[in-house]
């Protein structure tokens, strides 16, 4: 199983964000050149994140982007759930609604899924922009 570029990118775009609070608001092109990340995708992954309400949009010719709230306060899994949708290892497990998977009575391992999505879920949602950020040198 594997994070697309689009939960990579945002995941490490939101970092900067959050270890350049100080300079905010940051254009997206200033965050493209530190990352290495195309600005056009950025583009695409910072209109998810503005529906998340996890990014605030500053106009003007000092504007960019900045955090909507504070970096203790946005964890990974916010992240990546406002680019990727719910996070889970195979779709049976993807939603709570027990009919999602017509197998659910019978399937043997549908069990082991949902753990790995519970564990997957519990690291995800205790690891915040403020805990990236201190383990993190400076970008």
């Amino acid at each position: 199983m594997r994070l697309s570029t689009k939960g990579q990118y945002a995941v490490r775009a939101m970092l900067v964000l959050a270890m350049r609070q100080a300079e905010a608001p940051i254009a997206l092109r200033r965050i493209s050149e530190i990352e290495d990340i195309s600005a056009q995708y950025l583009e695409q992954i910072f209109v998810d994140l503005r529906k998340a309400k996890l990014v605030e949009g500053v106009r003007g010719a000092n504007g960019g982007y900045k955090l909507a709230r504070p970096a203790e306060e946005i964890t990974a899994g916010d992240i990546l759930r406002a680019v990727e949708g719910p996070i889970a290892p195979v779709e049976c497990v993807r939603h709570q609604d027990p009919e999602a998977c017509q197998r659910e009575n019978i399937c043997i391992v549908r069990g082991l899924w949902k753990r790995l999505r519970d564990s997957m879920s519990a690291v995800l949602d205790t690891t915040s922009l403020a805990d990236l950020a201190n383990t993190t040198e400076e970008v």
